[in-house]
């Protein structure tokens, strides 16, 4: 036989419903963000793109006028135009 469940027993302090059945359900109702980065998960694989082609151009040599991605790919232009790494 199923055991009976006392709702709202082991919801958190804060609860307003006190209808939960388990403290795991009460929390996942909260809609909890408890680290921002994952909701910026795009934004975070950008940067993280933009770096990774910024650490490429300065172990090439090329010295771009900063890390952005436009700067970069001009800065790489340059180079690839004129032959020789842009900004040394």
């Amino acid at each position: 036989m199923p055991r009976k469940v006392k709702l709202g027993k082991n919801c958190s302090s804060s609860c307003v419903t006190k209808n939960h059945a388990t403290f795991g359900e009460c929390m996942r109702s909260k809609n909890l963000n408890l680290n921002p980065n994952l909701a910026d998960t795009k934004k975070t694989i950008s940067t993280e793109r933009e770096l990774q082609a910024y650490r490429d151009a300065r172990r090439q040599g090329v010295r771009p006028d900063g890390t952005t991605m436009a700067k970069v790919e001009e800065a790489m232009k340059i180079s690839d135009a004129t032959g020789r790494a842009y900004g040394s």
